[in-house]
């Protein structure tokens, strides 16, 4: 399964359409099963343009004052056998894993972690979690308005290959992010180890 994350759109607060995201984004959404936000939609209309490329799931972010069917305060589901953890903030991310499952899951062990809040992309293996923060596509370091980054998880039985996409660049605005790759696979005890 070919899944789309990102997290912290900030729509309409700068910008007001979601093609002001951009051109690439459209073009990865577009090759999704699913769609993970992590939170700080801003309104249901970017829900509803997502939902327009595949099915999506939302972590309630601080600034997500509106209902929808999509958005709920954690996801925890499973794919491919591997269990996902969507939540809005972790934050500091820097903590122990198990503190960030605490805060994040409620303590309920996952195999993936994904959280936003931060704007601020990050992808590391840690005590056999893959931890994963999309960054932001429109503000991201929490600079002005700008193209960022987004991520994108390849899923299937045998492994996670995960990567940040930078999605290009604003004119006067150089985009801070970097792009990254980590593939994750089970050995065979059935631990989780990153292969790259």
């Amino acid at each position: 399964m070919r899944i789309g994350v990102i997290s912290d759109t900030h729509l309409p607060a700068l910008i007001r359409s979601v093609d002001e995201l951009g051109l690439q984004l459209r073009e990865m959404l577009n090759t999704v099963d699913l769609i993970l936000h992590a939170g700080d939609v801003i309104a249901p209309s970017v829900v509803e343009w997502c939902e327009g490329f595949a099915p999506v799931k939302v972590a309630r972010g601080n600034n997500d004052l509106f209902e929808h069917p999509a958005v709920a305060e954690r996801h925890i589901f499973e794919v491919e056998g591997w269990k996902i953890g969507l939540v809005h903030e972790v934050r500091p991310e820097s903590r122990p894993i198990n503190e960030l499952l605490a805060d994040g899951t409620l303590g309920e062990h996952v195999d993936v972690l994904i959280a936003g809040d931060t704007h601020v992309e990050r992808l590391e293996m840690r005590d056999q979690v893959l931890l994963l923060n999309p960054g932001s596509p429109t503000l991201p370091h929490h600079k002005e308005f700008r193209l960022g980054t987004a991520a994108l998880l390849e899923v299937s039985r045998q492994q996670v290959a995960a990567q940040i996409v930078v999605l290009g660049e604003t004119p006067g605005s150089p985009n801070p992010g970097r792009a990254k790759a980590l593939t994750v696979a089970r050995d065979a005890d059935g631990r989780a180890r990153a292969l790259s």
